[in-house]
């Protein structure tokens, strides 16, 4: 089982890996390992954790973002009462911009969940996806598009998001379902997606974090029952100290995040996964 001391230490390692463009899956696998910690991944009390968390890093974000979410939330409305999206309408785009790149991750995740479930347990496929993801992100800084953000529109995420096309939303979408595998990150995924579609990386962090938000919160809300279950009483103190440390974790995450992206990119964080993947690969391959 998972001591609160563990329970703890998950928690930020999930919120901050969730986040930072590292993937949370794959160092909640690999980490334990690393602290050799005889956590059985695969079993249902370790997936019913990860929920917890995850939904904890998913409130955060919402209420981070909140006065955005009730601008896109009323753009929504607007839209649905007339019907159309208003040519001027930058929240209302948003939000179905956002129900769009939702709906992929969505469906991949339902359709295979017990196949993707299966490579929880294994630290070496997470770690060999690390290595992936590091690879990934250093193509999407590499390929990306010449921006759409024109000079006069620096500093105006919103209105940068809203001039997203409806197949480069589904892209992004597609793109943030790789975060599925252990080791590659939705974040990093979502960010890369929106750097090809021609985002910069302050608007692209700004509309990652926005997706997050229903995708992490849906998946979590789905198992949610599961925490609250009687057979996973014996862990319920650990899965709120858990979920404490990730909310915690996760608001200071996000307020470094937005202000590191204004002027930096995801070059970094490609390094830190690439070289941290071999090294943690070679470790469990010898080990």
């Amino acid at each position: 089982m998972i001591s609160v001391f563990q329970a703890i230490i998950l928690g930020l390692i999930q919120c901050i890996s969730e986040l930072f463009p590292i993937s949370s899956l794959g160092h909640s696998v690999i980490l334990p390992g690393l602290f050799g910690w005889h956590i059985n991944q695969s079993a249902p009390y370790f997936l019913t954790f990860l929920v917890a968390t995850h939904f904890a890093t998913a409130l955060v974000l919402f209420l981070f973002f909140w006065h955005e979410w009730v601008k896109v939330l009323k753009g929504l409305g607007r839209s649905l009462k007339a019907r159309e999206i208003g040519r001027e309408d930058t929240y209302a785009k948003i939000g179905w911009l956002l129900v769009v790149a939702t709906i992929p991750a969505g469906i991949i995740g339902l359709l295979f969940q017990d196949s993707l479930a299966k490579l929880f347990a294994s630290a070496k496929i997470a770690a060999g996806f690390l290595i992936l993801n590091g690879v990934i992100l250093f193509l999407a800084e590499k390929l990306r598009r010449r921006s759409i953000v024109k000079p006069e529109t620096v500093g105006q995420s919103d209105a940068n998001i809203a001039k997203l096309g409806w197949s480069q939303s589904v892209g992004i979408g597609l793109a943030q379902s790789a975060a599925l595998l252990p080791g590659i990150s939705r974040s990093g995924s979502s960010m890369g997606g929106s750097l090809l579609a021609g985002l910069n990386n302050e608007d692209a962090a700004r509309f990652s974090f926005l997706l997050a938000t229903p995708i992490i919160g849906a998946a979590a809300l789905l198992k949610l029952p599961q925490v609250f279950s009687s057979s996973e009483s014996s862990i319920r103190w650990a899965m709120l100290m858990g979920a404490i440390a990730a909310a915690l974790g996760a608001f200071l995450s996000v307020r470094f995040l937005v202000k590191y992206f204004q002027t930096r990119n995801l070059k970094p964080f490609a390094a830190y996964c690439f070289i941290g993947g071999i090294l943690y690969l070679t470790y469990f391959l010898i080990k």
